[in-house]
């Protein structure tokens, strides 16, 4: 046992002296290596970073067990509770040319909480040196898809992504492939200009292992740091998302209006087996930065709209074939939009900051709340509406540590159905310190 567990408790003392020996080593010291390999092998790890941080919290929440998207569910006795919202560890390998251009990444990064250890990032970056214009990436990596979905958590000023993201791009990251649009040469006139394009297996970290052989096509178009005056600045992003998964039955319900009553209706053609249950994301973003002597004020937002096809109780992506009772479950095909906007203001050294956060999730765009109950309507608490105030304070002690205080009023459509017929007491109060190096 002990030999097992040797290697690693060896690990971390072996980091520590390469990150050591990376600190200290200086022009005198590399003078006295007579040592080529050894000299050789301390300048190999110059091109290795490691960086990292956790998010330790405590929250609090309306009811005993309320259900949430602010980090998972409460148990049902519990309406408090401590934990490890992320701790992650990042090692980033980057090679460079004689230019000092970009020739190879390599990045590695699990996520460690108190439920345990879990793969977040592990790909490799090919870039073309000819031009330094383009990039290939392979491996399990963030889906190029709208701004709050590969805006890092680290910066992100909400302690959680919104609803929406949460529950049509569930855990940001998939398995795939990508190429990359973007100049290494600043001079170049298309420098702030960057295009992603790739096909990912679909499931995401949900299923790493991909059931079917449908693919996702994603991709991205973005334009940043464009000068609206000396004070206003401009950014801005589209992004498109093709896919789905393939359908193992043949009921398949999509919402029609019958003798006045939104309903899902149900096609049970035998030609639906094995055919392509679709996913079809449209997103567009901006973000416009004021910068005064007051402060930095941020104005940030993005609007999805599309086609999601889910289940009757759910509109989360499957992470594998729906089943029930040992047979493959309906599938549900929905309309949906949403929205997320934020307002920021950082004010005193940048060291405060004020946010206001509001979003919307409509699974089901084409019925309103009155629909959902109705006798006859076969619509379900999957077709409900959400919409979120968010309002955070946050102070950075120092570039290693921070504390965010957040409160999330969270609203949902009253309907007639059971158990929907009023608000939902799910408000979540966060208290978050995040710790980086």
């Amino acid at each position: 046992m002990l030999k097992k567990k040797l290697p690693l408790l060896v690990l971390p003392l072996v980091l520590c002296q390469i990150l050591y020996a990376q600190k200290v080593l200086n022009a005198e010291d590399s003078a006295k290596l007579s040592n080529k390999s050894l000299l050789s092998f301390f300048n190999k790890f110059n091109n290795l970073s490691i960086t990292g941080y956790i998010q330790p919290q405590f929250q609090v929440i309306q009811e005993k067990g309320a259900p949430t998207f602010g980090g998972g569910d409460f148990e049902p006795d519990s309406k408090n509770r401590f934990k490890i919202r992320r701790g992650r560890i990042k090692f980033a390998y980057t090679g460079h040319n004689k230019n000092n251009f970009k020739t190879v990444d390599v990045v590695f990064q699990p996520d460690i909480t108190e439920k345990g250890v879990v793969l977040r990032d592990l790909y490799g970056t090919i870039y073309e040196n000819k031009f330094s214009l383009f990039s290939l990436t392979f491996g399990m990596m963030n889906r190029p898809f709208s701004h709050e979905v590969i805006y890092s958590s680290s910066k992100r000023e909400s302690p959680e992504r919104g609803r929406m993201t949460q529950i049509l791009v569930k855990d940001e990251r998939d398995l795939g492939a990508k190429i990359t649009f973007a100049p290494q040469r600043k001079d170049h006139p298309l420098y702030n200009l960057n295009w992603d394009f790739g096909f990912y297996n679909g499931p995401g970290l949900a299923n790493p292992t991909d059931f079917d052989s449908y693919k996702d096509l994603i991709t991205r178009l973005t334009y940043t740091k464009i000068k609206l005056s000396n004070k206003l600045e401009l950014s801005s992003g589209v992004s498109y998302f093709n896919g789905g998964f393939i359908q193992k039955t043949k009921y398949i319900y999509h919402e029609e209006n019958v003798n006045n009553i939104k309903t899902n209706v149900l096609d049970s053609s035998l030609s639906n087996i094995n055919g392509k249950a679709p996913r079809i994301y449209y997103e567009a973003d901006f973000n416009l930065k004021l910068k005064q002597k007051a402060g930095i004020t941020e104005l940030r937002g993005e609007f999805w709209a599309g086609t999601q096809t889910a289940t009757q109780f759910n509109s989360a992506t499957p992470a594998s074939i729906p089943m029930s009772g040992g047979r493959p479950s309906p599938l549900y095909i929905r309309n949906f939009n949403g929205a997320i906007f934020y307002l920021l203001h950082n004010f005193i050294n940048s060291k405060h900051q004020v946010a206001l956060k509001y979003d919307w999730y409509d699974p089901n765009s084409k019925v309103s709340a009155s629909d959902i109950g109705k006798a006859g309507s076969n619509l379900t608490e999957a077709d409900i509406k959400y919409t979120t105030w968010g309002l955070g304070y946050s102070y950075l002690f120092n570039d290693n540590a921070k504390v965010v205080f957040w409160y999330d009023i969270v609203k949902n459509e009253t309907t007639q159905l059971p158990g929907f017929t009023k608000d939902l007491k799910d408000n979540l109060f966060t208290c978050r310190l995040q710790f980086r190096f």
